[in-house]
């Protein structure tokens, strides 16, 4: 709860001090007096947006402090400050300050932490219900949020999310897969001509140069065939196997007297006679090869334009053909696994559809369950803020498979009847002003005993209330109090009646100078404020003696 509350040059406050306790705190005061600057200033330390505007004139900087001290060693306070390595045990202190530069520190414990934490902290200390609050119960899309969080079902609800963005990826990627798909499919008829092309050619690396070389030998086969056959008569021709044999046997007899001294001579004469003889075979062999015919010119000719033509197709040299070929045949080989992988999304699709729908309708159960115990409760609460003849109900209905959404296929509706006989409609539809600040509160009161906040503050919900319903109101806010703290700021009598503590603001105006101040009434100063707000600038005796008759015994005893 807030215990202490320290501002320093915010707006029309130059300097104060407050110090609050437990049960029900009334901040009272005339329109224009300054009660929204506490609220701007506790904003402040929850994390509120600072503006340059909010510093008193002429001031060097403003400063709120506040104090805290939770009872709720399990809250999530706690957690996120040990995850941030923050000290923060019996009491928490959170000091911002803001320059007219726009240059703001924050400390927490006198530790430096950054807006974004403070913000995310502050969600845990203090909610704030303002008297526009209500305006959310006139969307019905902020129903399901309120029945969830009453619900306290939030490991269902995170299974649905999950399995929800899981399946909208799957189908965003079936798309995607199901539109490459078709595109492919358009150039598969083109993609299988080109592979067919490309297989009949049978186009071989090094093809080119090998068709070239054979191209340039029968262009020149005459003169070839010519010198192949001077080389054949020259070495043929002379006999020279029968020489080098000769010399073979004057070595060997050379040999048998030096008993093998030179036999590396006749190795050699050896060798070079089997070498002679290859080159003989080969020339034979090469004359063999050399064609005079045309046809065959003719042939490799019609083969390198073909090819040439070929590689012109497909923008890459012939030998590259081979390359393509593989590109093409990868290509097609994908088209066929993007159908393969098609069919498996499906039916990966369908089963997370399945398991969707199952935790989805597990989801609902427990919405079913939660809406008629917070129908139930908000039905009582109704009874103790003078709408006994009200009725409450949370209306679930399911949507079409189209509109299902993260949060499950549940459209959530607060529905309500302010008489009896009446059908029941949407809220927005029936519920007057005061009424619908009473539905809202019974609906707050609920859901601050699921959320564990210790600290809750109401700004005006009883606006456009009086009478018997304002003191429902006020003998609500003070049952409240008895769980948690709870501050209002109101300009009903009839709330504050039920104060067990009371500030009054006031603004006053010396010179050119306006300050706003705030002052912790006694028994009987309370009673005179209640008596201003019943009567007005004047106050009567009548005032007094009706302000004495608001305020209740159990009040009276805590001042």
């Amino acid at each position: 709860m807030l215990t202490r509350l320290s501002i320093n040059n915010v707006v029309l406050i130059e300097k104060l001090e407050l110090e609050f306790s437990k049960g029900l705190t009334i901040f009272s005061g005339e329109t224009g007096a300054g009660k929204s600057i506490l609220l701007d200033s506790l904003g402040l330390i929850l994390g509120a947006r600072a503006e340059t505007g909010l510093i008193r004139h002429g001031a060097e900087k403003l400063c709120v402090v506040g104090t805290f001290e939770l009872e709720d060693k399990k809250s999530p306070f706690f957690q996120i400050c040990n995850e941030n390595e923050i000290e923060a045990e019996d009491e928490i202190i959170i000091k911002r300050t803001l320059t007219p530069d726009g240059k703001s520190k924050i400390f927490l414990n006198d530790q430096p932490i950054s807006l974004k934490l403070l913000k995310e902290l502050g969600s845990y200390l203090v909610e704030i219900h303002g008297q526009f609050d209500n305006q959310g119960l006139l969307n019905p899309q902020t129903h399901i949020d309120v029945l969830d969080s009453f619900g306290g079902y939030d490991k269902k609800l995170l299974e649905v999310q999950e399995l929800f963005k899981k399946f909208k990826d799957m189908q965003k990627k079936l798309k995607n897969a199901v539109s490459s798909y078709e595109k492919a499919q358009a150039d598969e008829e083109t993609l299988n001509h080109y592979k067919t092309e490309l297989e009949n050619m049978k186009v071989r690396q090094g093809e080119e140069a090998e068709l070239n070389q054979k191209r340039t030998e029968m262009m020149h086969a005459e003169k070839l065939l010519e010198n192949l056959n001077a080389a054949y008569q020259a070495l043929h021709g002379q006999s020279l196997a029968q020489e080098i044999r000769h010399a073979m046997g004057a070595i060997e007899k050379v040999n048998r007297i030096t008993e093998g001294k030179y036999q590396t001579i006749a190795d050699a004469l050896d060798s070079s006679l089997v070498e002679l003889d290859e080159a003989v075979a080969q020339i034979e062999s090469a004359s063999e090869d050399i064609s005079l015919n045309a046809n065959d010119i003719n042939s490799v000719e019609e083969r390198l334009f073909a090819l040439k033509a070929l590689a012109r197709k497909h923008n890459c040299t012939i030998d590259e053909l081979p390359e393509t070929l593989e590109q093409i045949s990868k290509k097609l080989s994908e088209i066929q696994k993007n159908g393969d992988e098609i069919i498996e999304l499906k039916k990966e699709i369908a089963n997370i559809r399945k398991d969707y729908m199952q935790k989805a309708l597990e989801l609902h159960d427990l919405r079913e369950k939660a809406a008629q115990n917070l129908s139930s409760k908000v039905g009582a609460e109704l009874a103790f803020l003078n709408m006994g003849k009200a009725e409450f109900r949370v209306g679930i209905s399911k949507f079409e498979e189209q509109d299902w959404h993260e949060k499950g296929m549940d459209l959530v509706c607060f529905e309500a009847k302010t008489n009896a006989g009446q059908p029941f409609s949407a809220l927005s539809k029936i519920a007057s002003g005061g009424e619908l600040a009473r539905f809202m509160l019974a609906l707050k009161v609920n859901l601050a005993k699921k959320s564990g906040m210790e600290t809750l503050i109401f700004d005006e919900i009883d606006s456009g209330i009086g009478g018997k319903s304002a003191e429902a109101v006020g003998n609500r806010l003070y049952k409240l109090s008895e769980d948690v703290q709870v501050m209002a700021v109101t300009h009903s009598p009839q709330v504050a009646a039920f104060s067990t503590t009371h500030f009054k603001v006031s603004k006053e105006t010396k010179g050119e100078k306006t300050t706003t101040s705030v002052q912790k009434l006694t028994a009987q100063e309370k009673k005179e404020e209640i008596a201003r707000m019943l009567s007005g600038e004047e106050i009567t005796d009548e005032a007094r003696a009706a302000a004495e008759k608001l305020i209740k015994p159990e009040q009276k005893e805590l001042f």
